[in-house]
């Protein structure tokens, strides 16, 4: 008797032994698996968009990748004044014949932004919309931002100042996709393709003697640049170069402006001097004379306000 329960307790011991060392197994598997998982956890990094690549929608003359917050609201006030090889005659341009263009934009959903303005010159009213296709990210994912944009702008001035001979000869369209990156934290650029196109491609000398039909369809490139000086002053680059030309009627100037970019949280202020002066993108692209190395430059500024509702 004896006998057999020393064996029944050497067989208990034996059990709770084996259970034991399993149980120490099990728990030591289960705490290495753990702590891979939760290094795992701590390895993952939320990818998140890179923010202010760009302050404003806006780089003197050109648009930016840049799509404000959804519920935003800006007004744009864009002046340019005459070109400055006149001198003091004009007080470099500033007294001569100036160019201005007032503007409303609005953020309705997320990535989209829609606006339309008037500028001086021709009495242009233009409706805008930008989406932002992608957006550059931290911590892997899209390494640059993509947005397309697009403009249709129409001629209002009275018909007998004009030689248009049907109503949707006013009208004209541009379209620009842009590719930008954030390289730094000061430093910024962006580089996109453009077309612009007129249905109306009578082309007339200053005195008004026809020249010929133009093509309709003209391209171009745009390189634009930003270098914070600080977190409130930037300094800018733009530089538009055409592409197509219509033969001997019109060979759009390409365009050079540098300038800099004050800003604070809801508004910027860019002063600069270039060579552009419509306002309206497709203008400027097919229709610019003016050339910056003989001097037809001139001062020009833009003024953004951002509300957010």
């Amino acid at each position: 008797m004896i006998s057999n329960s020393n064996d029944r307790i050497r067989l208990s011991l034996a059990g709770l032994k084996y259970f034991l060392t399993f149980a120490f197994i099990f728990i030591s598997m289960v705490s290495v698996v753990a702590q891979e998982a939760m290094v795992e956890e701590e390895v993952v990094v939320e990818k998140k968009p890179v923010k202010k690549t760009f302050e404003s929608i806006w780089l003197i003359d050109a648009q930016t990748v840049m799509v404000p917050y959804k519920g935003t609201f800006e007004v744009d006030f864009q002046h340019r004044f005459g070109t400055w090889n006149n001198g003091y005659k004009d007080f470099y341009g500033v007294f001569a014949s100036s160019n201005i263009r007032l503007g409303f934009d609005y953020v309705p959903v997320e990535n989209l932004e829609v606006g339309f303005g008037l500028t001086k010159f021709n009495n242009l009213w233009d409706f805008y919309g930008k989406y932002a296709i992608l957006k550059q990210m931290q911590n892997g994912g899209s390494p640059v931002s993509l947005s397309y944009y697009i403009n249709a702008a129409v001629d209002t001035r009275r018909e007998e100042d004009t030689k248009f001979t049907e109503g949707t000869d006013r009208w004209s369209f541009f379209h620009q996709i842009m590719a930008a990156r954030k390289i730094t934290d000061k430093l910024s650029v962006q580089i996109s393709g453009n077309m612009s196109w007129f249905n109306y491609a009578d082309v007339y000398d200053s005195n008004g003697e026809f020249l010929g039909e133009d093509q309709k369809a003209h391209f171009s490139g745009t390189f634009l640049a930003r270098y914070k000086l600080s977190n409130t002053i930037g300094l800018t680059v733009e530089y538009d170069q055409p592409f197509t030309s219509s033969s001997s009627l019109r060979k759009p100037e390409p365009n050079l402006s540098v300038g800099l970019e004050l800003v604070t949280s809801s508004h910027a202020f860019q002063l600069f001097v270039g060579n552009y002066q419509a306002l309206v993108p497709q203008y400027n692209h097919t229709y610019n004379t003016n050339n910056f190395f003989d001097n037809e430059i001139l001062i020009g500024f833009n003024i953004t306000r951002l509300w957010n509702f």
